[in-house]
């Protein structure tokens, strides 16, 4: 499968952006996705996940801020990212990994084995 990122760019604090993540080949009613992210000098970490069935997780810093979610039909995963703050600023990239309907959200890098190229995500203070 392949992954397309888009939707980053510069923003002032407290505004919103979307990010969309396009996939092609396999199917995409059948992957569990997720969003990280990797800030100038720092590891990549865990953002937002959704399951095949629909369950998601959050991490922590972007809890109530940030949703994401998963539009089978178009096959596109988006993350609405609302009251940005100087700390989202990092690149995003989206992953995907073709599941089993049970298997619950996954949240640890190394269970994607599919990735987008990154986008950029500045927020201004």
């Amino acid at each position: 499968v392949q992954l397309q990122a888009s939707g980053g760019g510069s923003v002032q604090a407290g505004d919103s952006l979307r990010l969309s993540c396009a996939a092609s080949g396999g199917t995409f009613s059948r992957f569990a996705m997720a969003w990280f992210r990797q800030a100038s000098g720092k590891e990549r970490e865990f953002v937002a996940a959704i399951s095949r069935a629909g369950a998601t997780r959050y991490a922590d810093s972007v809890e109530g801020r940030f949703t994401i979610s998963k539009d089978n039909g178009k096959k596109t995963m988006s993350l609405q990212m609302n009251d940005l703050k100087s700390e989202d600023t990092a690149i995003y990239y989206c992953a995907a990994a073709s599941t089993i309907l049970s298997v619950p959200v996954r949240t640890k890098i190394d269970e994607y084995p599919s990735w987008g190229q990154g986008t950029q995500v500045t927020v201004s203070s």
